[in-house]
């Protein structure tokens, strides 16, 4: 595995918000998983790679939210600062922002869904995904099953992940899933040991 990483490779930051990481939905202990995440953009960037963060950018009429008939309090609402991503998170001048869930009558956990996301990586001949951000059993992982349907190898990085975990084990679950389907745990460590480009 001598030199996973290449210039086909790109990262995907999902949903590092306000909202998911203190505010209405928070994930528990996002917060601690900043400054991994940062490592691995700072890596990507040192080697001249993709950086992609998604987005939450729900209307405030979204289908997802109680007071609509959904499962999830108000979060992510577009052009509010809940919806922000938080201020410890470094972003490169040279990322690209994929917004997601726009639609009000759309869940659309996974960062591909009617989104620009694939058209944006196919453009710049990226194969290869390194997926981390929150929550780890839900907008992870379904950009996570999103990539490897869509044909790209896909990485999950198992350092940098949260989940809600609304039932015991979620994450759990949903890291066996991901895995099953195709996808490889990495933790920075090891990903810096065969990071050779």
């Amino acid at each position: 595995m001598e030199g996973i990483l290449t210039k086909s490779s790109a990262l995907i930051v999902v949903d590092m918000q306000n909202d998911f990481i203190n505010g209405s939905l928070a994930v528990p202990n996002a917060d601690t998983i900043i400054p991994v995440i940062n490592d691995y953009v700072k890596l990507f960037e040192k080697n001249g790679l993709m950086v992609v963060f998604t987005r939450d950018w729900h209307p405030e009429n979204h289908c997802s939210f109680k007071e609509n008939g959904g499962i999830w309090p108000k979060h992510c609402v577009q052009n509010t600062y809940g919806a922000e991503f938080h201020k410890d998170l470094y972003m490169p001048s040279n990322k690209y922002i994929i917004s997601k869930a726009f639609l009000p009558d759309l869940e659309a956990y996974s960062g591909f869904e009617k989104t620009e996301l694939n058209d944006l990586l196919k453009k710049n001949n990226i194969d290869t995904l390194f997926i981390c951000g929150v929550a780890t059993d839900y907008c992870v992982k379904q950009t996570v099953l999103s990539a490897l349907e869509l044909g790209y190898k896909t990485y999950l990085l198992v350092d940098a992940i949260k989940g809600v975990d609304l039932n015991n084990f979620d994450s759990e679950k949903a890291i066996n899933e991901m895995i099953s389907k195709g996808a490889k745990a990495i933790v920075f460590d090891e990903l810096i040991n065969k990071a050779k480009i």
